[in-house]
């Protein structure tokens, strides 16, 4: 499937969303944004079958940050920032909201907003060339799209500022040891190893996988005793479904689990 700046594929029950702008290293526009809302509106009518989402660019690159082509033509100005809650939010939202888990497969430069998009994942899969860059700085901007939130929580503070002022690539590499990222592979294999990772997660028990992400998301915000309560209703939900009972007799009977997603 087609949209404006993105594809959309479905390999049985995991969909493959690709940011695809090639000519400008897949950086985002408001026009892709609008493509990325079809997309996972796509995805949303398949959610009985979508059990995990894996997004990745096209091309030499994830995505090198927004689309700056054309602002210093622009005959009225438009401030910067402004697109951020009316196009960039809604999509980071709704990321965070998935039905299941998202892997990112980082082929390339991932800068910008493009960091922002590849941190998201559940897991997040690097290629061994790709590279991720706070790039704000070197156009006089301040970091957005959850960056400042993002960063802090995974690699703490005083890196995240580092990165943050200075505007040095941090190559993958270097990310999966500051416990960025999860895996690095060689660029060749990157795609089948998040393939690979993407159905196996989509075999799993995907109410309670989603349950996980929401814990996990929501526990910086929480108190300790909030989160019990948080871990409370969750195991609530997770102990309803059909994949808790099937989970269950698996192991009583010594045999591997079939899933359902249900």
């Amino acid at each position: 499937m087609q949209f404006k700046h993105v594809t959309l594929e479905f390999d049985g029950s995991v969909a493959i969303l690709k940011l695809d702008h090639q000519e400008v290293m897949n950086a985002v526009s408001m026009d892709m944004l609008g493509g990325l809302a079809d997309a996972l509106d796509a995805i949303e009518e398949k959610k009985e079958e979508v059990r995990c989402v894996v997004l990745t660019g096209a091309g030499r690159a994830f995505c090198t940050g927004a689309n700056l082509q054309g602002r210093n033509n622009q005959s009225k100005k438009t401030k910067a920032g402004l697109t951020l809650e009316t196009g960039f939010h809604p999509f980071l939202r709704r990321i965070r909201n998935l039905h299941c888990p998202l892997v990112t497969a980082v082929n390339g430069p991932a800068a910008g907003a493009g960091m922002s998009f590849a941190l998201l994942g559940d897991m997040i899969l690097c290629a061994r060339s790709s590279y991720f860059l706070q790039a704000f700085r070197r156009i006089g901007l301040v970091p957005d799209c959850g960056s400042t939130w993002l960063l802090p929580r995974l690699i703490g503070k005083a890196r995240s500022v580092e990165l943050s002022l200075m505007g040095e690539r941090l190559p993958a590499e270097k990310a999966l040891e500051w416990g960025l990222v999860n895996r690095v592979y060689d660029d060749g294999v990157l795609m089948e190893e998040a393939m690979k990772l993407a159905h196996e997660l989509a075999g799993g028990p995907t109410v309670a996988l989603a349950l996980i992400r929401k814990l996990y998301w929501d526990s910086p915000e929480n108190s300790f005793e909030e989160q019990l309560n948080l871990e409370f209703q969750c195991q609530l939900r997770a102990g309803d479904t059909q994949d808790f009972r099937e989970g269950v007799g698996a192991f009583l009977e010594k045999r591997p689990a079939q899933f359902k997603g249900k």
